[in-house]
């Protein structure tokens, strides 16, 4: 089955993944996995891509994958990760994103400098025509939602009412936008 291809439009949520065991579960689980007290303010995204961490060795600090964001939910960590029900967090709630196949970038986006970064909203266009980590920054009029731009144009809404939050990228941020 082919996997669907990231189109200009497309809401893209770059989520870090700190360990190469974290990755390997999404590799082999489907899914990943968001603190409900840590999670974005917006998981509506049609992709997740991954950042890895410095664990990662020579591919650190990089966007290597993407998957199709398939859907969420609302579990308990215990649920998803049942070999380790002593886990201090063990019955706090996490986000499970069920995710499509993994899909690995021809070229990663790279962050030529080192960033704490958690979670990045970005759209298709960007995420297409990335080299750097930096490219995939929103700035200016927010998040480029077309449908939004269009909607809050033709209706008048007032310029803030609804608008999202976007967090400039800076070599100490945790960028988390939306």
């Amino acid at each position: 089955m082919n996997e669907p291809q990231i189109q200009p439009d497309d809401r893209i949520l770059v989520a870090y993944v700190p360990r190469p065991q974290d990755f390997e579960l999404i590799r082999a689980q489907g899914w990943y996995r968001i603190p409900e007290k840590n999670a974005p303010k917006g998981i509506h995204a049609e992709f997740i891509a991954f950042y890895f961490g410095r664990t990662f060795g020579e591919r650190k600090w990089a966007i290597h994958f993407y998957a199709e964001n398939r859907g969420h939910e609302l579990v308990r960590r215990v649920d998803l990760l049942p070999d380790e029900p002593a886990h201090p967090r063990a019955q706090e709630a996490y986000i499970k994103l069920q995710l499509g196949a993994l899909q690995r970038l021809a070229e990663p986006i790279v962050s030529l400098r080192w960033r704490r970064l958690l979670f990045l909203h970005t759209t298709g266009d960007r995420f297409l025509t990335a080299r750097e980590v930096r490219d995939l920054v929103i700035r200016g009029d927010g998040y480029s939602d077309r449908a939004f731009v269009a909607l809050r144009d033709g209706a008048g809404v007032v310029q803030g009412d609804l608008e999202p939050d976007v967090v400039e990228l800076d070599d100490t941020a945790v960028v988390e936008t939306w």
